[in-house]
């Protein structure tokens, strides 16, 4: 026995020569497995914030893109406006401008035909609508074919190539007419006053029904 075996110790724990006994503890698989997975994801987790980073200096994020797109639907004037430049000027010119072109009053012709039992009443619409500037033709009573047979308020009759913005015209002047066409070539338009008319819309009234007309309001943009 060597002096450097210890007492009580022989066997394959004899030191002899220049060999000595290892005792060093056998390592655990498990927690060698469990230090690489945690090295993984460690490494995963840092290569996630550095892409997260990379995305908001790029200005790629879900949130800036938000804020970008928003940016297309200004809710305020350009600047241009509000200093009087060209943006100001086609601002102007498009709001003066009249969305839709109306004719005018006296380019529309209007025969007066009454459809009820009260007597003198196309002869009394007549003369207000010439007082509002419309070219007064016929005024009488309804052709059979309507008469006492309107039970709304009044009947817009006219060719079917009749300007559609003189129905609109016509009809600012009474609410609730509807508009039919038959076989005239000419562009005068028939008004044949129903049971259910009692007088003309206020001039105040129609004025406002006209403006809306000519100058429609946009719908706003979506987003």
């Amino acid at each position: 026995m060597s002096m450097l075996t210890p007492p009580g110790m022989g066997g394959k724990y004899r030191v002899t020569g220049a060999a000595y006994p290892r005792m060093s503890r056998k390592r655990s698989r498990p927690r060698i497995a469990l230090a690489i997975l945690g090295s993984v994801l460690a490494l995963a987790l840092v290569g996630y914030g550095a892409l997260q980073l990379i995305d908001v200096f790029r200005g790629d994020s879900p949130k800036r893109n938000t804020a970008a797109g928003a940016k297309d639907c200004p809710t305020t004037p350009p600047k241009g406006a509000a200093k009087g430049g060209p943006a100001a000027a086609t601002t102007a010119s498009a709001a003066a401008k009249p969305a839709v072109v109306l004719p005018p009053p006296g380019e529309i012709t209007v025969n007066v035909y009454n459809a009820t039992p009260r007597a003198g009443l196309a002869k009394a619409v007549g003369d207000e609508l010439a007082k509002r500037g419309f070219v007064i033709g016929h005024v009488g009573n309804a052709p059979a074919d309507f008469d006492k047979k309107v039970p709304g308020t009044g009947i817009l009759l006219g060719s079917p190539t009749t300007d559609k913005a003189a129905f609109s015209v016509l009809g600012t002047q009474l609410a609730g007419t509807t508009q039919q066409t038959d076989t005239r070539e000419g562009a005068d338009i028939d008004l044949i006053l129903g049971d259910a008319f009692k007088e003309l819309s206020t001039k105040e009234d129609a004025d406002k029904a006209l403006a809306v007309l000519a100058n429609p309001v946009p719908a706003p943009a979506k987003c």
